[in-house]
């Protein structure tokens, strides 16, 4: 499969927005653990493991979609 410049750009905005997205859950998780929410550790845990594996699977998507921008640039 040949990557055209609009599947990199995609990819780029899919990170960008997994990465918006999952930041502002994460200070809204953390202004609800810093008040003092009453919840299992479970609930953090849990949470706290989709914000990392989102952010990991934004800067893959991220770094395929420059690499896929820069190919079509040279191409």
């Amino acid at each position: 499969m040949r990557f055209e410049r609009k599947h990199a750009l995609v990819l780029l905005a899919v990170a960008a927005w997994n990465v918006v997205t999952f930041g502002n859950f994460a200070k809204r998780l953390y202004t609800a653990y810093d008040a003092g929410e009453d919840r299992a550790l479970g609930y953090w845990v849990a949470h706290s493991v989709l914000i990392v594996v989102n952010v990991l699977i934004a800067g893959v998507l991220g770094s395929w979609g420059w690499k896929a921008l820069r190919a079509t640039k040279e191409s």
